[in-house]
């Protein structure tokens, strides 16, 4: 993991300082709340519906044993005794106070953590392969390149106030567990004809009111102008991005409006401009941040007999391994996925409780490792085999062994009307009613790999545009309705769903929902061909009639 320096632990507690005097004249009158916008919103303060909420950035999704036990003491001390995990890999407080704020942004600081550009018109937090580092398939770690992104990102003079807010998703396997195409800019790492490593870069992808996919502007940009080129395409977005409309404002609408060969030749000219020069990586400084993400030292000769005659003897164990178990490239080894979808509870949450005892898992059998995923779950990355059934067995206890991850109750969710000011409908009642309607593992199973996404409103923090199945809550005469998208993704054959017809209210959704899963049931050709490959195969008339009664 990166660590911080001097200039790092210097830089963040002044921040702090500087927030704690902002705040003490919020309180005292001295600013107004239109004053004081946006300075919380500088460092990740919104004001939602019932309360004030804290966004704290996980760089990469990447936490260590100390910072989530932090982040549990916090929960407990400073908010309701759980913490949000969203879909930026970040983790949300939705009940702190206002004056104590800087108290926590404090704490934070003495576990290398912070809160600053989780918000506002920046560049936001940088993500990453929830895998990053284990995966089988890995090319390349992405986390060092994410990192280098991060320091140049952070507070870059020219960047922080773009025409909107700004997102950045690295991946270093084939396989794209970063959703890099739904980004303003996404990076896919390849190795060149020469070996050496370079990034398949995507502009102008995104959700939201207006879902796009990325398009290629570069099929190998070599590492060295990782950052000379990202900093290209920001100018020319600073450069052009609208600023009178804010829902025009994202890169993805002046890809739109521009073209994407007008727009590939101005951030060519840029490039040309600034390469060669102050913004180019020298190999030195890429070894140095690789440094720090040296793989941990992993036991050589592990048993993976005795995890299979475990898992033969438990059938419990064995549902937990089929789903939530992960190739490594390291043989004996795994990544675990710990599910926070249990059935019938908010998708994302984890009590103070259940963080210290992932917390203590990562010391005791993961060294000292955790990731966040986009899709609201946690990971141990580097776990021995031999040592899956304990840790599946404390996991049970701590109401974490849910053996769903990529099942249909493995469902991501906003907050939704519940917390969010901008919201429309609900999304987590609907998210619980869904899971308990599927919570039998057996059927579950028996359906397969399926990702249902909700959002409460047209800003799809839900992700609902590239869900499998996707719900959209929307108001209509006072009374929440939903739709439903089918036929989305957001791996390397990204796509946005396609609305399938009117909407359902609250009471219907939960129905209509399993008339689209049991329709696929009876569709697919064997059990092996998942619902994305049903759809792409029979289009949307079978899903239609069974809602609707005609196609």
């Amino acid at each position: 993991m990166y660590r911080y320096d001097e200039f790092d632990a210097h830089f963040v507690s002044a921040r702090v300082e500087q927030f704690r005097d902002q705040v003490r004249r919020r309180l005292a009158g001295d600013l107004t709340e239109d004053q004081f916008k946006p300075l919380r919103l500088m460092n990740g303060v919104y004001l939602q519906l019932h309360a004030y909420m804290l966004r704290i950035a996980i760089p990469y999704g990447t936490l260590d044993a100390r910072q989530m036990r932090r982040l549990a003491h916090i929960a407990r001390t400073y908010d309701r005794g759980y913490g949000h995990f969203t879909t930026r890999q970040n983790i949300q407080f939705n009940w702190p106070r206002l004056k104590d704020i800087p108290d926590i942004l404090a704490q934070l600081a003495e576990v290398e953590m912070h809160a600053i550009q989780t918000s506002g018109n920046c560049i936001r937090n940088v993500t990453a392969d929830h895998f990053s580092g284990a995966a089988a398939d890995e090319i390349v770690d992405p986390r060092p390149y994410a990192e280098i992104l991060r320091q140049w990102s952070s507070l870059h003079p020219e960047f922080s106030f773009l025409p909107r807010k700004f997102k950045i998703a690295v991946t270093g396997a084939p396989h794209d567990r970063a959703a890099v195409q739904v980004h303003d800019i996404g990076l896919q790492a390849v190795r060149g004809a020469d070996g050496n490593i370079g990034f398949t870069v995507f502009v102008g992808g995104g959700l939201g009111r207006t879902p796009m996919v990325g398009r290629k502007v570069r099929d190998f940009l070599p590492e060295e102008d990782l950052l000379a080129y990202s900093e290209a395409i920001l100018r020319v977005y600073n450069r052009y991005g609208r600023r009178d409309n804010k829902y025009k404002a994202r890169i993805k609408i002046l890809v739109h409006e521009t073209g994407l060969e007008t727009l590939k030749a101005d951030i060519e000219r840029e490039f040309e401009e600034i390469r060669g020069g102050a913004l180019d990586l020298p190999q030195a400084e890429i070894d140095r941040i690789v440094g720090y993400f040296a793989p941990p030292e992993l036991a050589a000769g592990a048993d993976d007999e005795a995890f299979e005659r475990a898992v033969a003897a438990d059938p419990a164990l064995a549902a937990f391994a089929e789903r939530n178990v992960h190739a490594h490239h390291s043989a004996g080894h795994a990544s675990i996925t710990i599910s926070l979808k249990p059935v019938g509870k908010a998708p994302g949450d984890a009590t103070a409780e259940q963080m210290e005892v992932v917390a203590d898992l990562a010391e005791r059998y993961g060294h000292n490792e955790i990731r966040v995923s986009h899709e609201q779950n946690l990971v141990l990355p580097h776990v021995r085999k031999t040592d899956i059934p304990a840790i599946f067995a404390t996991l049970v206890g701590a109401g974490l062994g849910d053996a769903n991850a990529g099942l249909v109750t493995d469902i991501i969710a906003c907050p939704g009307m519940d917390y969010c000011a901008l919201a429309t409908a609900r999304s987590i009642p609907v998210a619980q009613r869904i899971s308990e309607r599927f919570a039998s593992l057996q059927r579950q199973r028996d359906i397969g790999d399926l990702k249902i996404k909700i959002s409460g409103c047209i800003n799809a923090c839900g992700h609902h545009h590239v869900g499998h199945i996707g719900i959209l809550g929307v108001e209509k005469k006072g009374e929440e309705y939903y739709q439903i998208t089918l036929g989305g993704s957001a791996d390397e054959n990204t796509s946005v769903g396609e609305i399938i017809g009117r909407g359902f209210s609250y009471d219907e959704i939960v129905d209509a929902i399993e008339k689209v899963v049991d329709t696929y049931v009876g569709l697919r050709s064997d059990p092996a061909e998942d619902f994305l490959a049903a759809y792409r195969r029979v289009g949307d008339a079978p899903f239609k009639e069974a809602l609707y009664g005609t196609a």
